[in-house]
């Protein structure tokens, strides 16, 4: 989102984001490319957590560049907000159509298991990107970020802002997302080598940028000697900036976020973020389709794949090697 606890973004521009999403993800790649050989026309569906979040676009301008040169049929579609009763509707009609493949970011760990599960025994190739579920028996391939790592890297990176004292606050999605859990996980034990950093309890913002915005300007209120906080996920981030700017601020609390989308470069190059840990959104599509690839070919797959994670600053954006990175609002 996102975790991926995706999901794992301001929105201003949801409403031509989501146009030309549609645009993007739907159409179909059935004949053109590199050529499948006996597996041209296999179809893969693509479900991600939220289809307006630039990072789920970026995996799908991928996944569908690589489907169309393997020669496969392609679609994708994706929750409007990341919730399991909004996703849960995608997925049974996503069984009732029986595509050779289905790539999916699950937005709970576990309660769509038994869904996932009965598209798997009609004949279908689940392979879990970004988040994942409990139960290992799902998907013939994982492929995400290392989250926890991530948030140790935001850990580390949010001290030396911090000059390694206050408080410091996690402002996440939800409790039981995969990418999410993973990241506080690593920031929390991470930050337990700053011993003059004390990390206040976690708040969850439902993956909306508003009430991230409202819960930053409560912390302040309540914690004059805040410093920093990590936003576990891009939606959070957004608000998090957004709550600073409305606060006055902006820059004096240092803010570590997840991810990399357009409105996230701008409040770091205005410097009301600080840190931004990007993933490779890119890299998780095209090596989903791989797998399903292989898999329809009989060849091995691998069951589990981690994608790079490199932290962006002010000092490094124009880095070519860093700057191919950031994600995009549409293909």
């Amino acid at each position: 989102m996102s975790t991926h606890p995706r999901q794992r973004a301001l929105l201003a521009a949801v409403t031509a984001t989501l146009a030309l999403f549609a645009t993007a993800a739907c159409s179909s790649s059935g004949t053109s490319g590199g050529g499948g050989g006996a597996q041209a026309g296999k179809k893969i569906t693509l479900i991600t957590g939220v289809k307006s979040d630039p990072f789920y676009i970026t995996m799908t301008c991928a996944a569908q560049a690589e489907a169309k040169a393997k020669g496969f049929s392609f679609s994708a579609d994706g929750s409007a907000q990341w919730d399991v009763s909004v996703q849960r509707p995608l997925i049974d009609s996503v069984g009732a159509a029986h595509p050779d493949g289905l790539m999916i970011s699950p937005v709970d760990t576990d309660a769509l298991t038994p869904s996932l599960k009965q598209i798997q025994s009609s004949g279908t190739k689940v392979a879990l990107v970004d988040t994942s579920v409990t139960d290992s028996s799902v998907g013939i391939t994982r492929i995400s970020s290392d989250n926890e790592k991530g948030g140790q890297v935001a850990a580390d990176a949010l001290a030396k802002q911090m000059s390694e004292k206050g408080s410091v606050v996690v402002i996440s999605v939800k409790p039981g997302i995969s990418t999410t859990d993973a990241r506080i996980k690593g920031f929390t034990e991470e930050m337990a080598k700053y011993p003059n950093i004390k990390v206040l309890p976690t708040l969850y913002d439902n993956d909306l940028p508003a009430t991230a915005a409202s819960q930053i300007q409560s912390t302040l209120a309540a914690h004059p000697d805040l410093g920093g906080v990590f936003a576990g996920n891009t939606n959070t981030g957004q608000g998090v900036a957004t709550g600073l700017a409305q606060a006055g601020k902006q820059g004096a609390v240092k803010v570590a976020a997840f991810d990399a989308e357009p409105d996230e470069i701008t409040a770091l190059k205005n410097g009301t973020l600080q840190v931004l840990v990007a993933q490779d959104p890119a890299a998780i599509g095209t090596e989903a389709v791989d797998q399903l690839a292989a898999a329809f070919a009989g060849k091995p797959v691998t069951a589990s794949i981690g994608t790079t994670m490199i932290p962006i600053t002010k000092d490094n954006l124009n880095d070519p090697q860093v700057a191919k990175y950031v994600y995009k609002a549409s293909c």
